[in-house]
């Protein structure tokens, strides 16, 4: 019973330690680190796998044969089932999405005052990154909308994200002037449908809005509105994105212009979990 009891263990030691090199290899070729990580790892991953494998058997004391019979088994499993690499990435994604966001907190959903929609007590809540020269941005408007009419619970945090050209900037300091008037909403729809943001189409958008223009423009130049912009950059890289639109919508990071029924399913997943 011993024997028995001893060689499942060095079955389930290999089986483990042959999954570790398999799908990290495979994490490591269909999902590279950036390479900023590449380039302070002087270890290869698959080197690393390869390691943790090595003191795994070397604990459930096999031998050289056991351990060829077992990867063996191993390799003829994944084979027939080569699904479970494909499974054991997207867990590996998700967890390692789940973390960057347990590390960026609460100040992802916590808005710049009045850059908001929606329910201010939803269940689900959305945080859009935005440029307002984004043409995928503006493509999304209409979902965005659909989204805050069908669905009374949804709050919406507008977070600008002005890195496409300098007018995205001036756009984008705009939005948070009209934010600070309680107009945010407005002058962000009334900007998108005016098309390109150059400065008559976002003065016309302020116009459109009923901004108080002076006061508004007085904002836009201060240290505060560009530290929100500034601090919504340094956002985007702690989470790890790169592009616009992208919306957090719970524990899933989501970008470009995905559509009514993708985000209306990421929300129903999102609940799902809440």
């Amino acid at each position: 019973m011993n024997e028995h009891a001893q060689s499942h263990r060095i079955i389930i030691a290999t089986i483990v330690a042959g999954l570790i090199i398999l799908v990290t290899l495979a994490a490591y070729i269909f999902w590279p680190p950036p390479a900023a990580d590449r380039a302070l790892n002087a270890t290869p991953t698959s080197e690393s796998a390869t390691k943790f494998a090595d003191a795994a058997v070397s604990a459930a004391g096999m031998s050289p044969a056991d351990r060829k019979a077992t990867e063996a088994l191993v390799k003829a499993y994944i084979l027939e089932n080569p699904e479970i690499i494909t499974d054991a990435i997207a867990i590996l994604q998700q967890r390692e999405v789940t973390e960057r966001l347990s590390a960026a907190g609460n100040e992802i959903a916590t808005p710049f005052p009045g850059a908001e929609a929606g329910n201010p007590k939803g269940d689900v809540t959305i945080v859009e990154f935005t440029d307002y020269n984004c043409g995928f941005c503006r493509a999304s408007l209409p979902d965005m909308q659909r989204l805050l009419k069908s669905d009374g619970n949804i709050r919406l945090v507008y977070r600008e994200l002005p890195i496409l050209s300098q007018t995205s900037r001036i756009a984008a300091l705009w939005a948070l002037a009209a934010a600070r008037q309680g107009k945010h909403k407005a002058f962000h729809d009334a900007l998108f449908a005016l098309g390109r943001a150059d400065e008559p189409n976002i003065a016309a958008a302020a116009q459109t809005a009923g901004l108080n223009i002076t006061a508004a423009r007085s904002f836009a130049a201060s240290p505060q509105a560009n530290q929100e912009i500034e601090r919504n950059l340094a956002m985007m890289h702690q989470i790890g994105f790169n592009g616009t639109p992208t919306f957090i919508i719970g524990d899933q990071i989501l970008e470009g212009a995905l559509g009514y029924e993708a985000l209306q399913s990421a929300i129903e997943k999102a609940r799902a979990k809440s």
